[in-house]
């Protein structure tokens, strides 16, 4: 019988600095979910890989009323970056950010994590491997009320 399939990650935790650097480096997300997922796709890894940057929502995640799913990261970015009044702290819409191999090819988790250090300017908090399985099954039983970014670091803590 086989194990758990072990992804190499990297996460951080959600900052109004990473919201910011998330803007300034790597611009709109290429997609938004209504869960209040963002996505970038980039080929920041070794030799080009492309890497899945997720902003993962908090559990029980609300958008706020006055901006759509497609404009609430470039709305909270904005309005940190210049000191205004975002539609909501980024902490009550995020819980941080995972970055890992886009299509599951293999990386090592330490030449990840120097290579997404590089592209976003800020190292993780934690990195390692998971079992996105455990953590995706975890969420959708609680329909979404659990944090994934808690479920992550708990898998990553030595």
């Amino acid at each position: 019988m086989a194990g758990p399939t072990l992804t190499p990650t990297c996460v951080w935790r959600i900052t109004p600095d990473l919201v910011v650097a998330l803007d300034d480096r790597f611009g709109e997300p290429v997609d938004a979910y209504v869960n209040g997922s963002q996505v970038w796709l980039r080929d920041d890894g070794p030799n080009g890989l492309t890497i899945e940057w997720r902003l993962h929502p908090v559990a029980g995640y609300q958008r706020p009323a006055d901006v759509g799913t497609y404009e609430v990261f470039s709305a909270v970015a904005l309005a940190v970056a210049t000191g205004a009044t975002p539609p909501a702290p980024p902490d009550q819409l995020w819980d941080g950010l995972e970055a890992f191999a886009a299509y599951g090819d293999e990386i090592e988790p330490a030449v990840l994590a120097a290579a997404v250090t590089e592209a976003l300017g800020i190292a993780p908090d934690a990195s390692g491997v998971v079992d996105h399985a455990a953590v995706g099954d975890e969420w959708e039983r609680s329909a979404g009320a659990v944090s994934i970014l808690d479920a992550l670091l708990r898998q990553l803590q030595p």
